[in-house]
């Protein structure tokens, strides 16, 4: 009788045991793939656009501190020039020409990219 307790005590602890292996693993499986997915997201062209445009501020900003600072920030990343006023005409044309020019780069890298922008951008 003692060895028929036993032998169902092990068994249920062997079991127990091997289920919890498989909660294991199926925990560990999905968060491996979440990991993946995220570390194979590539931003977007408007995400990579308003990190330029952050980097850039950032860079102008230097020197500056508290409210001045975020004056500047908020004001920079709007598309205002430093003097707070909004681009001016021609500063926009240039702006629009930029953007067409950049949709017909599509496709294109490296030195090829470079010069179809710089004939673009002259023409």
């Amino acid at each position: 009788m003692k060895q028929l307790i036993v032998a169902a005590v092990c068994a249920l602890f062997a079991v127990s045991a091997a289920h919890a292996q498989q909660g294991e693993a199926k925990k560990a499986a999905p968060a491996a793939e979440k990991k993946a997915s995220q570390a194979k997201k590539e931003p977007s062209e408007a995400q990579k656009r308003q990190q330029a445009r952050m980097k850039d501020c950032n860079d102008k900003a230097e020197g500056k501190s508290g409210d001045e600072r975020k004056k500047f920030m908020s004001s920079c990343l709007k598309g205002e020039t430093s003097s707070g006023k909004a681009p001016t005409a021609a500063q926009k044309r240039q702006q629009e020409r930029m953007k067409d020019c950049n949709v017909k780069a599509e496709g294109k890298s490296g030195d090829e990219r470079k010069k179809f922008m710089s004939s673009c951008l002259k023409g």
